[in-house]
């Protein structure tokens, strides 16, 4: 339908359109109401309603209507900017107008999702639609801006995710730097004994791509080192790395191991940490045989040179390549880079926190993860299973959902909980012919094979109890001596059990890493309410952060297993390399701007930019801001006392403007006459 303006060849020209969006919009808003509507709005040419706006034949409708009627704005009432935005931005620029006399009016989120009432959503529908034609009228032509992609890229995080991203983007023929904490990369997945569904060994599985990713000529490997600090923006990061003494040089060291028999520890005496303090070791040690990069470290804390200095040094004689340096200093290095993977893991949840199930009270209660060690052919007791009184245990039971699914600790489930207590449960029934009880919330089993493999397991004997252990004390009766009696209500057979075992695993959930707030604000990236990194879109960009340059894998964004895990590394190193091979990133032109003659250079905006844009120019005594950090939050605009800061797309009279169409206020004459900044847009 046509509105009733004739055509002048310097008169604002609008054409605007709705979208039914299937039923999501129409099921509550009169779409064609509204789209008889806005034929009475001055300035509107053409009034369509389609029942898909962003399909082909829906943005071909603009561009031909733009042709066809001579417009020069538009305005398309749907869904969300953040989903379709830039997709009518290039439909107007193929029709020919500059993309940014555009304007969206969000009616699926903000109206229909959110109102039952038609007849008030159809009205506020209205509103929306007469603030935004009276906005789009003062739009001005932008041009986007574009700046450089240097080519390096640094991964932080040296588990399978960071792994498999790295060599992804070295493969790629991209220079790598891979930041890992640790003094070896490998994370979470080198503890574990095999996988789920199939059973693969693990280390089978990691240590040959831990090696590829030393022996890559593409790759740096910075082991024992943490990013302190970043600044830049997309394409041009510059970082700073902290890289922790060893005391053992890396570039001597050949990983003999001469040095920890040499150690004048006879005895090992140290909670092994990759072992989850089930086994000890000296001052001097490698984290696990297949540690990568294969070289020893020395633990200031433990060994007596550094505690009083009256050590023997009988590791340093030992080692005929000189390569232990006790005076070894903690390094800065600075690097370039264009584009960052985030791939920092996850942390187990502490068990400590529900102490009722006993666990650091009771001495046969352990963890998942700490199982996995002691059934690990390289842990503690050489893969077998045996209880601290050296029993091996003749039952076992297997409590799901431990910091996962629970109000009081963590609502979320953990994705893999179910799938590694089935597999532990396999495990230790192959190594102790135990009888093993699983309690269980739920089974979930999704994925590939995992349905499969639960009811293999299920088939082996394991007792699968689907409800809560509700209280966990020793086993009062004389035979039970060093026994734990599990309490729980078999929701299936409405009954309370009592079940007397010798050993309790708890099937702990993934938490955010306690420092991911720290990070987040190191990277300048959002964290959802439960603490794991925030994607852009939980659909259309999982792997994208809401800072360009900057994107996220595996178990930081939220739990996932490891297909899953390594998947999301992939696709966090193809959007890296979509950057790099453009060579360009076109920014946002709703930036911040300056105007100088109007600058009193009271530095007033400065502390405030969140991102470090704004300077201040010592010559001018005027602030200066970087339009390629800009990322137009408008903060330093709301706060300049002279009003000499102003933003694209959100200038004063356009948002007076919109806010007089929301409350239905005269337009006046600007659309009678033509507007000083120019309808130059075709």
């Amino acid at each position: 339908m046509q509105g009733g303006n004739g055509h002048k060849a310097d008169q604002i020209r609008i054409g605007f359109y709705i979208c039914h969006c299937g039923h999501n919009i129409a099921s509550v808003v009169d779409v064609k109401a509204v789209a008889v509507f806005a034929t009475s709005l001055p300035g509107v040419v053409v009034s369509r309603d389609y029942k898909y706006m962003c399909s082909d034949p829906g943005q071909a409708l603009i561009q031909q209507d733009i042709r066809d009627y001579h417009l020069n704005r538009i305005v398309v009432a749907s869904c969300s900017p953040l989903l379709h935005e830039h997709t009518f931005r290039t439909a107007t620029a193929k029709g020919g107008l500059n993309p940014f006399f555009f304007q969206m009016v969000n009616i699926r989120e903000d109206v229909s999702w959110v109102h039952e009432d038609r007849v008030a959503a159809t009205q506020k529908s209205m509103d929306l639609v007469r603030a935004a034609v009276r906005r789009v009228s003062l739009h001005k032509a932008l041009e986007p801006k574009r700046v450089a992609i240097r080519p390096e890229v640094m991964v932080v995080g040296g588990g399978i995710a960071g792994i498999h991203a790295a060599l992804t983007l070295a493969d790629s023929g991209k220079r790598v730097y891979l930041i890992e904490r640790e003094p070896t990369i490998g994370g979470h997945m080198a503890m574990f004994d095999k996988t789920f569904p199939t059973l693969d060994c693990a280390a089978c599985i990691l240590t040959p791509k831990m090696s590829a990713v030393k022996n890559h000529p593409n790759i740096t490997l910075w082991t024992y080192s943490e990013v302190t600090r970043v600044s830049g923006f997309v394409g041009n990061y510059t970082v700073q790395i902290k890289r922790k003494p060893r005391y053992v040089r890396e570039d001597l060291c050949v990983g003999c191991l001469e040095c920890i028999e040499a150690c004048v520890y006879k005895d090992a005496r140290f909670a092994d940490e990759f072992n989850q303090g089930l086994s000890k070791r000296k001052p001097v040690y490698l984290p696990f045989p297949q540690a990568t990069p294969q070289v020893v470290l020395i633990d200031p804390e433990t060994c007596i040179q550094f505690k009083s200095g009256k050590c023997k040094k009988t590791c340093i004689e030992s080692c005929d390549r000189n390569a232990i340096d006790l005076e070894q200093k903690e390094e800065i290095r600075e690097i370039e880079v264009g584009t960052i993977v985030l791939a920092t893991g996850f942390q187990p949840f502490d068990a400590r926190r529900v102490p009722y199930y006993g666990y650091g009270h009771y001495p046969n209660v352990y963890t998942a993860l700490e199982i996995e060690r002691l059934v690990n052919a390289a842990g503690p007791t050489g893969g077998e299973l045996i209880l601290k009184d050296g029993r091996k245990p003749k039952s076992v039971g297997i409590i799901h959902c431990v910091g996962s699914r629970d109000a009081a600790t963590n609502r979320w489930c953990s994705r893999v909980c179910c799938m590694y207590s089935l597999k532990l449960a396999h495990l230790i029934k192959e190594r102790t012919q135990a009888e093993i009880y699983e309690f269980y919330i739920d089974i979930r089993s999704a994925g590939k094979s995992m349905e499969e493999f639960y009811n293999r397991v299920a088939e082996e004997g394991v007792h699968l109890i689907r409800g809560k252990v509700g209280d966990v004390y020793p086993d009062p009766s004389e035979e039970g001596k060093g026994r734990l009696v599990l309490q729980a209500e078999d929701t299936l057979l409405s009954r309370v059990l009592k079940i007397p075992v010798d050993l309790l695993v708890l099937a702990t959930g993934l938490e955010p890493r306690s420092d991911a707030a720290d990070v987040r604000r190191l990277f300048n990236i959002s964290c959802s309410t439960e603490g794991f990194f925030m994607e852009r879109h939980p659909k259309l960009a999982p792997v994208d952060t809401f800072t360009e340059g900057i994107f996220i894998a595996g178990t930081c964004q939220g739990p996932k297993d490891i297909p899953d895990t390594v998947a999301q590394a992939g696709a966090a190193a193809a959007q890296a390399l979509r950057l790099v091979d453009a060579q360009s990133y076109e920014l946002e032109p709703n930036t911040a701007y300056i105007v100088e003659e109007l600058c009193s250079g009271c530095k007033s905006c400065i502390p405030l930019c969140p991102y470090s844009a704004l300077s201040y120019v010592e010559e001018k005594k005027k602030a200066f801001l970087n339009e390629a950090l800009c990322k137009g939050c408008g903060t330093c605009v709301a706060a300049c006392p002279s009003g000499s800061i102003r933003q694209n797309l959100f200038e004063d009279e356009q948002i007076y403007g919109e806010i007089d169409g929301l409350l239905g206020t005269e337009f006046g004459t600007i659309l009678d006459e033509s507007p000083t900044h120019a309808l130059t847009g075709r």
